[in-house]
């Protein structure tokens, strides 16, 4: 069976890569000759690499740099391993809450936690065999915090992913005003619960916990983990090595989208399938050259599963009025105020649960543009490196979105002309604006322009994945890209105009477990 699949991933690969190999000759050839009849010279192949991004583009280039760099620094100077030591409980690291009477207890309206709140932590009073690799690093000491708004399909998930690298102790569940068993089922797994009684949203969530426990104090780092998500194995390894550098001061985790075919509909496929695509793409294409020791420009930290150093997350400015999302700002945070570097490596891998429906998945990048864009309203221009490849960025995004959009309509507008014929044509204006649109942008010219080098992408990725389904997925792809365009330039004026409280309602869920 292993040597089935081992062929048939092959085959996948194989047959991927010749595809994507063909449709990229086939399309710069058609777009070279496109330029050449437009006169547009050597500018003509510029352009037609920016198809593919400047921001791609640069940010490869520089992430090969530093992927030579670290090799070179790994034959030069070799990591010495050493074993950890597993940390077990101790007196000081106990934490007990406000007249708590037993451990896991919630809703019991316990008194001296934050106003509408209820403590209830976990009292480590019994001896208790730590988890392989848990915890265990005598240098960062971590604590996770689990944010969560009616999370009850997933929460038990992300609670064992983290028992299984951490202390239960260390764990720090807040349900934030939930109205089902979220906060119920956390408490039976022996982990911190803190139950807010008024809907702060998340960031206000983990700002009550981190309060309330003094997480910053007790802890030299806090790791905060979506109630969707769940740790690689090698996580809190991956991310106490990058911890080990103490100009480090928050890790980026290394999202990978959670493929479970079986469970989803068409609709959820290929919503997972093009966010495992985008999120390939993103880190490795462009986020690894961002945050090389050198450069230091990544714009955001992903608040599903990263690591905030204590001493960084003290200076930050959580949960400020007016945003609908907490990691862009806090991302902004580190670098406005010069707290340290931001780093990521594909060694803090975290499984994240996409969108099941098409509507899930509008409103949530909804959310994340407009967090972005508020983020940019709320921080302002500071003459700075981080800001001068923000604004190329920033640029980029504007520019594009704006091209596609319009050249979608354009393609809409020749075909409609093409197949109502003379009838069309005949209307006042359409016939004339159809034959000026339609001879210098050709129907095959468009489509040829914007599908091709999406789908060449695409063919990459079910290469690199073995997944001869993405080359199914892929074909709708560029619909949902022209779906994130019109939501990245309808964000911009709603950022402006609209104060967000940062109040959540959880998308339609699937449980985790087994």
């Amino acid at each position: 069976m292993r040597i089935a699949r081992f062929i048939g991933g092959l085959l996948t690969g194989l047959i991927a890569l010749v595809l994507a190999v063909s449709l990229f000759v086939y399309w710069f050839a058609f777009a070279a000759d496109m330029a050449a009849a437009a006169g547009l010279g050597a500018f003509g192949y510029v352009f037609l690499w920016l198809a593919f991004g400047a921001n791609l583009l640069l940010w490869t280039a520089i992430g090969l740099l530093r992927l030579s760099e670290d090799s070179i620094r790994a034959v030069v100077r070799p990591r010495a391993r050493r074993r950890r030591p597993v940390r077990h409980a101790s007196p000081e690291r106990v934490l007990v809450g406000a007249g708590a009477p037993e451990a896991g207890a919630v809703r019991a309206g316990l008194p001296g936690g934050p106003t509408g709140s209820v403590a209830a932590p976990h009292t480590a009073g019994e001896a208790e065999t730590a988890p392989e690799g848990a915890d265990g690093d005598p240098g960062v000491s971590l604590a996770v915090i689990i944010p969560a708004h009616n999370e009850e399909p997933v929460i038990h998930a992300a609670i064992g992913s983290a028992l299984s690298l951490f202390n239960r102790w260390d764990i720090y569940v807040v349900s934030d005003s939930s109205k089902d068993s979220t906060a119920e089922i956390a408490a039976r797994t022996g982990v911190n619960v803190l139950e807010l009684l008024t809907n702060r949203g998340k960031a206000g969530a983990i700002e009550a916990v981190i309060e309330e426990f003094s997480l910053t104090e007790n802890y030299g780092g806090v790791l905060i983990l979506d109630a969707d998500t769940e740790l690689d194995p090698g996580y809190v390894e991956g991310a106490r090595r990058q911890l080990e550098d103490p100009t480090v001061a928050a890790v980026a985790g290394f999202v990978v989208s959670e493929w479970k075919p079986e469970e989803r509909t068409v609709v959820g496929r290929t919503i997972s399938a093009y966010r495992d695509r985008l999120y390939f793409m993103l880190q490795y294409l462009m986020r690894f050259g961002q945050t090389w020791r050198y450069t230091n420009t990544a714009f955001i930290v992903p608040g599903f599963a990263s690591v905030y150093r204590s001493e960084a997350l003290r200076e930050i400015d959580v949960n400020p009025r007016g945003l609908v999302i907490e990691d862009f700002n806090m991302t902004f945070e580190v670098h406005h105020k010069r707290l340290g570097r931001i780093s990521m490596n594909p060694d803090t891998k975290a499984y994240s649960q996409d969108p099941f429906t098409f509507a899930d998945y509008y409103k949530q990048v909804s959310r994340w543009t407009l967090g972005f864009w508020q983020t940019v309203r709320r921080h302002r221009f500071w003459p700075s490196v981080f800001w001068a490849f923000l604004a190329l960025y920033i640029a980029e995004v504007v520019l594009v979105s704006l091209v596609l959009l319009l050249t979608a309509l354009l393609g809409v507008f020749v075909l409609v002309g093409t197949l109502g014929g003379a009838p069309f044509a005949t209307l006042p204006f359409f016939g004339g604006a159809f034959t000026a649109v339609s001879a210098f942008l050709p129907l095959l010219a468009i489509a040829i322009g914007l599908f091709v080098p999406d789908y060449m992408l695409t063919c990459l990725m079910a290469m690199i994945r073995r997944r001869p389904s993405y080359l199914l997925y892929g074909l709708f792809f560029f619909p949902i890209r022209l779906v994130d365009a019109y939501l990245s330039l309808r964000m911009i004026s709603k950022a402006w105009t609209t104060d967000s409280d940062g109040r959540w309602s959880s998308p339609d869920r699937v449980s985790n477990k087994g």
